[in-house]
């Protein structure tokens, strides 16, 4: 299911004038994705999990401002990648105890990620499951961690984008808000045309597509 130790081989996904964003373990099943998201010479890691010359693409894009974290679970490699690049891990203000765990130093964000375009909204927030995005409304970009994605543990055979399994009975309604271009994801890669479509899909479709998705996943898991 998920990759272990420092990742050798990566999978470049997601670019675009924006950023770009890379898959670590390309074969493991939970398709761990990580991006980096770039604004006038600033880079962002969101939720990164750090690979074998990674310093060198993010070099290449512009200087590392900070590091993000929009899962209360996605902690992955955020501290190691902060402390090398002398810079915070910054995480939604309401997330505590992820703020409280790490030992890097740490910035609250509360509306905006600083000046890099990308506003913050909350999604999901109870005792075991804490969840913001972000959405950029000039170049329409729609960035989430958990809630929706590709890799095929989320997906039926006939969504591009698919809700979480233990979201599927009730579905993160506030994305329904929002008509993106671009959505990146923190599993499997993101989807850039017809984003706006996949994401109504996956959203209206979700509750009655859930007992096909998990007799789909008893299937793999038990053949």
């Amino acid at each position: 299911m998920k990759g272990s130790g420092r990742a050798a081989s990566w999978r470049e996904i997601d670019q675009w004038d924006g950023g770009t964003g890379w898959i670590a373990y390309p074969d493991e099943e939970m398709e761990r994705a990580s991006h980096a998201l770039v604004s006038d010479g600033d880079v962002w890691l969101v939720d990164p999990v750090d690979v074998d010359g990674l310093d060198d693409t993010l070099a290449e894009l512009g200087t590392v401002r900070g590091v993000v974290l929009l899962l209360d679970r996605h902690e992955r490699d955020a501290e190691t990648l902060a402390r090398r690049h002398e810079v915070p891990v910054y995480v939604p203000e309401w997330m505590d105890d992820v703020r409280s765990d790490l030992s890097a130093p740490v910035e609250p964000i509360r509306r905006s990620l600083a000046d890099s375009g990308y506003d913050l909204h909350k999604l999901v927030d109870n005792p075991v499951w804490k969840e913001g995005f972000l959405y950029d409304e000039d170049s329409k970009t729609l960035v989430v961690a958990e809630a929706v994605g590709t890799s095929a543990y989320m997906r039926t055979s006939d969504e591009r984008l698919g809700v979480h399994p233990a979201l599927r009975l009730k579905p993160p309604k506030a994305l329904g808000r929002y008509s993106p271009e671009r959505i990146l994801v923190g599993h499997g890669e993101g989807v850039t045309t017809g984003a706006a479509e996949a994401l109504t899909d996956a959203l209206s479709g979700s509750r009655k597509r859930t007992p096909r998705l998990y007799a789909q996943t008893a299937r793999e898991f038990l053949f």
